[in-house]
Parts: C-alpha cells; sequence; structure tokens
C-alpha cells in the first residue's frame, strides 16, 4: 500500500462520491446496458454523469482512485466499469486504524 496515494485519493470530494456510491451502486445509479452494476461495476459514463463533470475529468479521479488501490476496473466492450476493491479498503482500514 502506498499510503501518499490513498490520501490523495482520499483528499477529493468529488472521489470520496464515488467510493460512497460504489458502496452501493443500485441506490445510486440506474440500470446499464451493459454490465451488472453490483457483479462488474459502475460504467465509468454513468459516474461522470452523477459527479456532472466531462469524462476525462471522471477518468483523471477514476485513476487516482485505482492507482490507490481503492477501486478496480472492468473492461466490457468499448467501456470500462468501476467497483470497490473491499479487500483493500479492509487492509488499508487496518493500517490505518489498527485499534478500531
Amino acid at each position: 500500500m502506498k499510503a501518499d496515494r490513498v490520501f490523495r485519493a482520499l483528499a477529493n470530494k468529488h472521489r470520496l462520491g464515488i467510493l460512497f456510491w460504489l458502496q452501493n451502486p443500485r441506490a445510486h445509479f440506474p440500470p446499464q446496458i451493459a454490465g451488472d452494476l453490483v457483479r462488474d461495476g459502475v460504467c465509468g459514463c454513468l459516474i461522470a454523469e452523477k459527479l456532472r463533470v466531462s469524462h476525462p475529468t471522471a477518468s483523471e479521479h477514476l485513476k487516482v482512485l485505482s492507482q490507490a488501490g481503492l477501486i478496480r476496473g472492468k473492461r466490457i466492450k468499448q467501456w470500462t466499469f468501476y467497483k470497490r476493491d473491499e479487500n483493500a479498503i479492509r487492509k488499508i482500514k487496518k493500517t490505518v486504524f489498527p485499534n478500531v
């Protein structure tokens, strides 16, 4: 785990929002044409729409989260779908908050 990448990723309200939404994607995103919201993740296009930012801006936020190990991307056709990496998040929590 690269702590600097994790803290950088968590230091932005848009990226925190993405992590929150991906925790329960069915509650925060409409059904997708391709890919299951829970099994495959959420299409980057839907994340950009929800953030109300351009696709390149959303892609940068998703890249930072991915480099920090907080989310994983999965290609389906021409789209990339994102979901939280719950195992990595648990490890990060244990490292940052060992007594909780």
